[in-house]
């Protein structure tokens, strides 16, 4: 698996993220390290988790299993040094509320780095973009952590790009080092023009410029749609049906009937060729899922098959 450089740090990332967002959850400790070591034997070594995952999964669960699951994997193989780790904090789970603000950001970076079990944390993201908390005060919080030595750099999730921009000022200003990394819902497939996804943003257009134009990271989250891409159990959310969806799925029956892969591979493939190129997240189920993930970095799609997908629209 290549590396590419994350924004404009000096850290070197896999071309696809592992999703942690069910282990300890979900996911049982026999199966969640049996991930991880797959994913690390693949070359892989970006880490995604949050202080929230998964607080939501049954009675038992109340946040910061997968930080913990994720801590007890790296003190077992002893290989902290190995891998990039990245975790988040805003959004509210059992005995915290929601925010960014400097006190929050601190309790819930040290609640974190204890589950983890590290004394750093590579890569740290604001989970929500927080209207009641002035940016300037996210930003100072989050480089007291950089000055300290406790993160290397710093995201912004579910953020629309005019308020990234304005962080990137107001970080200039100051001196302060700004976010090298966006993580927004992103698949291959285009949300309805105006569609609401809550506290969850979409990657559109102006993001994309604004990629390109500052050099700063895009990674994507839910890149295959909870599986309704391959799987002929599970439909489209509403947020994608129309005739654009079909168009470009079309498109990726044509190139799949080529090629022999799957959808779900053209997908990854796609986001990791196109223009902006993307980090997918892969949050993989089973074995096989996660062998078919790692089937897309062996493609080898042509210029005209990857502008065919790009292009294809109602």
């Amino acid at each position: 698996m290549q590396k590419v450089q994350l924004g404009n740090t000096d850290l070197q990332v896999s071309q696809m993220g592992l999703g942690c967002l069910y282990f300890g959850a979900r996911d049982s400790k026999e199966k969640s390290f049996k991930r991880m070591d797959q994913y690390l034997a693949a070359g892989g070594n970006f880490f995604d988790t949050a202080n929230i995952y998964s607080h939501w999964i049954n009675d038992q669960t109340m946040g910061g299993e997968s930080e913990e699951m994720i801590g007890k994997w790296l003190q077992a193989r002893n290989n902290r040094s190995e891998v990039i780790i990245a975790s988040k904090v805003g959004f509210p789970y059992p005995g915290t509320k929601y925010g960014t603000s400097k006190e929050q950001i601190k309790k819930e970076f040290h609640k974190s780095l204890e589950r983890l079990g590290t004394d750093y944390i590579d890569l740290y993201y604001a989970h929500t973009d927080d209207f009641d908390t002035p940016m300037k005060e996210t930003l100072e919080a989050f480089n007291e952590l950089i000055t300290e030595g406790k993160v290397r750099a710093i995201g912004a999730s579910n953020f629309k790009a005019w308020r990234l921009e304005r962080a990137r000022q107001i970080a200039k200003r100051n001196h302060w080092q700004s976010y090298s990394v966006i993580q927004q819902r992103y698949s291959y497939l285009r949300p309805k023009s105006g569609w609401d996804f809550g506290n969850q943003v979409a990657a559109n257009q102006d993001l994309f410029e604004y990629v390109k134009d500052t050099g700063i990271s895009l990674v994507a989250y839910s890149p295959l749609l909870q599986g309704a891409y391959t799987n002929p159990k599970k439909e489209f959310k509403e947020h994608y049906q129309g005739p654009d969806t079909e168009k470009r799925l079309a498109v990726l029956d044509e190139i799949v009937a080529e090629i022999g892969a799957t959808r779900n591979q053209l997908v990854y493939y796609w986001l990791m060729n196109r223009e902006p190129e993307a980090i997918p997240l892969v949050a993989a189920t089973t074995d096989d899922q996660f062998e078919e993930a790692l089937g897309s970095l062996e493609l080898n799609l042509s210029e005209d098959m990857i502008k065919a997908m790009t292009e294809s629209r109602f």
